[in-house]
């Protein structure tokens, strides 16, 4: 089933924004209850950046970027320190050996990565690439361009780049990022979504066969 994507447009949840000092790229809109304790926060935002219980310090921003406080008393309410809309969320890892710190997982650079020429790949049998164009050959019609040019091209009037929204299935937020027709993928119209949370691969790279 494909994806849906759908815009929002005057969403009536209570957000705040969530940041972390290790992680530079995480931004992330998450929903809290007022009357979640502050432990409760932090098991929630451990869940979603990876920063334990024990080593996380939060502090609150309000919407002009001014530090209004620290919840420093995991027993009390998240409302005790009165979140407003557009408040942000800043999570401090102090654990400096944390699965968070020095970056790796964010620089995709600092992993090693299987590679392999395009000479040694065509030598190889079964592989898709060769599996497809054995497709082809038997049957070409399966494989003639069957998609509109215009295809999408109503969704895309109405959304532009910086738009926030939601992909459904997986109630997955982000921000768009592109809209247009991409050539090197298929005829019509694309949407390129950036989401706030670190979910699969995600980093723009398109590879075929």
């Amino acid at each position: 089933m494909a994806s849906r994507l759908q815009k929002i447009e005057g969403d009536e949840s209570i957000l705040l924004r969530v940041t972390h000092s290790n992680l530079k790229t995480f931004s992330a809109d998450i929903r809290f209850s007022l009357q979640s304790s502050v432990e409760s926060v932090k098991d929630k935002l451990w869940r979603k950046c990876g920063t334990s219980v024990d080593s996380m310090s939060i502090h609150l921003y309000d919407d002009a970027n001014t530090q209004v406080s620290v919840l420093n008393d995991n027993s009390k309410p998240l409302g005790f320190y009165s979140p407003h809309y557009g408040y942000r969320l800043h999570v401090i890892d102090l654990d400096p050996s944390s699965v968070t710190s020095g970056g790796w997982l964010e620089d995709t650079s600092l992993v090693e990565k299987y590679t392999i020429s395009q000479e040694a790949y065509e030598k190889r049998d079964g592989t898709f690439r060769k599996f497809k164009d054995k497709l082809a050959s038997q049957n070409p019609s399966a494989f003639e361009n069957k998609i509109p040019e215009n295809n999408m091209e109503d969704l895309c009037v109405n959304i532009k780049v910086g738009d926030r929204c939601e992909v459904q299935p997986g109630d997955k937020r982000g921000v768009v990022k592109f809209v247009g027709r991409a050539e090197s993928l298929a005829p019509g119209f694309w949407i390129g979504v950036q989401y706030d949370e670190p979910l699969g691969k995600h980093d723009g790279i398109i590879l075929f066969g």
